[in-house]
């Protein structure tokens, strides 16, 4: 025996609104992104103040602190990085040469992407412009207001 549903029953498939998570680590691994995987020891010195700005990192694991140094030698952290977090950014900006220091602060891997490619996949791929615009915003707010907690 067949059983048919009135027409009222039926409901009719709609285009899901719900945004998924973009996954920016499956991206990367299978897009074919000209990349090098690096790996540090713990208090290893990935880029100091001062070297030249051609690279994007992505934190695979571990861990990266993020320092300035300033006219007198004083050294203030400015971002303490984990898994999933991008640094160096400012390469994309048009810097030139790194604003600050990044240290490892644990065994860490990085995925290393050049900044002529970085560009080249954030102009192709939306969904990772988005969500690396939305990471590079958050963190800068994140920052400001860690700036804004600490007495002058």
């Amino acid at each position: 025996m067949q059983v048919i549903a009135s027409p009222s029953k039926i409901k009719p498939k709609r285009k899901s609104t719900q945004k998924r998570a973009f996954d920016a680590q499956a991206f990367l691994d299978s897009a074919g992104v000209s990349r090098k995987i690096v790996d540090y020891r713990r208090s290893e010195k990935i880029f100091a103040q001062g070297d030249p700005a051609t690279s994007v990192m992505y934190i695979q694991n571990g861990g990266v602190r993020l320092s300035v140094v300033n006219e007198v030698g004083k050294e203030a952290v400015v971002a303490i990085l984990g898994p999933g977090d991008f640094f160096g950014e400012g390469c994309l900006a048009g810097q030139e040469i790194r604003m600050g220091t990044a240290t490892a602060i644990a065994a860490t891997a990085l995925l290393v992407i050049e900044k002529n490619e970085m560009m080249h996949v954030l102009h192709a791929e939306h969904a990772l412009s988005d969500r690396f615009m939305s990471y590079v915003l958050s963190r800068n707010i994140r920052i400001e207001e860690d700036l804004i907690d600490q007495p002058f």
